[in-house]
Formats: C-alpha cells, structure tokens, sequence
C-alpha cells in the first residue's frame, strides 16, 4: 500500500472544508487584529471530521507530520498534532514499546512549539500532554523543562507548560501543577487563567480535594478571578464563597 504523505492529509481535509464553518471558527478563536488567535487560519472542517481523517492517515512518517505543522491552515496543524499523539500514545503500548520513536516525537513537537506552529489553546490542549508531560514522567525527566516553558511570557509557550502536567495529575503527583500554578499567579491573560484554574481542579477531581483546598487557601488571595473560579467550580457553595472572599 503506498505510503500516505502530507499532500493527501490537505487534500482529506479540503474535502471536508466548509468556507461558512471557517468563518465562525475565524470568530471563536479570536483571529481578529489584536485577538490571541490573530492571523491563524481557518478552512472550516470539524473536529471529529479532522480526526477521521487523521486516523486514516495513521503512521505518517514524522518528516511529513513535521511538514503539515509549518501550514498556515490551523486544521492541518491539528490534524499533525493528532496523529503524533496517536503515534506517541502507540508507541507506549507493551506490545509495541518505542522509546526512540516517543524521543523523536517529543523533539518534533518541542521545535514546532519554538516555530510558533502550536498558536492556539486548542492545538496545545490535545497535545501536550502526551508529547510533553508524559514523555517527562514515562522518562523520569523529571519536570524541568515544564517549568522553563512556564517561565516563558510567551502565551502558547506557557500555556503548554501548564497543560503538560495532566499527565502528572493523572499519575497522582499534585505538586508539579501547584509549581506552575504558583508562577502563573500574576498572569492575567485570560487562557493562561482558565488553563491554571482548570489543572489546579483536576488535583482536586483526581488526587486529593483536600490538597488542593490547602493550596487555593495559600494562594487564592493572588489568585485572578477566572483561574480561581475555575479551580473552585465542583466545592461545596460555602467553600466556594469562602475562597472567594480571600
């Protein structure tokens, strides 16, 4: 069977652009002049659509995967994303254990975050926490390098950073997000708020509520609004008005 390439991954998706969707997509993700999302571009295909075509596309060699990133389209870039994440996630199986490939995999992803290619929340949220996070903890890398991205003032940087330790969350170890959480505090930009809050109530659903109240206790005073009702959302109303009025 002949080898997919990127070419047949844009032409899958052309198939399936619709110029009215890319429109409103254009208007949700903020591409406006001065928007978070400014100057990215839209063809229109859903979701579940662009994984569909991702999935019959799966086991695109990396130097094409690497090539659909460097597109203006922002569809062929999330079509990249889900198709290396599917090969990370593969590539961790027992029965087909790659560590080479998941290395090269966190590499492609790591240069395409430094081009500016992973610019907007969606496309980070569906990746880094595999092609970063848990490429650290299955390596025992420790999370160095989550807290460098973190410090960047970079949006999408940190943002990768921050959603990156889902993973670690998932694996019962709160402290890695209460550090980011924690460097993030003056932070207001709002998708920097909602990823912070967001993880900081993960600990919360998945580890230890108690935990992660003690943390909101110490920081909620320095906390911005968003990010704090996001962490708060599942508390009772009394812990929720309590945090609050810190």
């Amino acid at each position: 069977m002949p080898t997919s390439t990127a070419d047949d991954v844009r032409a899958a998706l052309a198939l399936r652009a619709d110029p009215y969707y890319a429109a409103q997509l254009a208007r949700f993700f903020q591409t406006h002049p001065g928007g978070y999302g400014e100057g990215d571009l839209f063809i229109g295909v859903r979701v579940p659509a662009v994984r569909a075509v991702a999935k019959e596309h799966r086991g695109l060699a990396l130097a094409e995967v690497r090539d659909l990133l460097d597109d203006d389209e922002h569809e062929h870039r999330l079509a990249a994303l889900v198709l290396a994440v599917d090969a990370f996630r593969r590539a961790l199986k027992p029965r087909s254990n790659d560590a080479a490939l998941r290395e090269e995999l966190h590499a492609l992803y790591l240069d395409a975050v430094y081009a500016g290619c992973v610019n907007n929340w969606d496309l980070v949220d569906v990746s880094s926490e595999w092609l970063v996070g848990e490429h650290l903890r299955t390596t025992g890398a420790g999370t160095a390098l989550i807290r460098d991205l973190v410090a960047e003032e970079d949006l999408w940087r940190r943002r990768v950073g921050i959603i990156a330790t889902f993973a670690q969350i998932k694996a019962g170890q709160a402290q890695p997000t209460f550090d980011v959480a924690a460097m993030v505090l003056a932070d207001r930009r709002d998708l920097i708020q909602k990823a912070s809050g967001w993880m900081v109530r993960e600990v919360g659903k998945r580890i230890d509520r108690a935990v992660m109240v003690d943390f909101l206790t110490e920081h909620a005073s320095r906390m911005g609004r968003t990010a704090l009702s996001y962490a708060v959302e599942h508390l009772d109303p009394e812990l929720r008005a309590h945090l609050r009025a810190l």
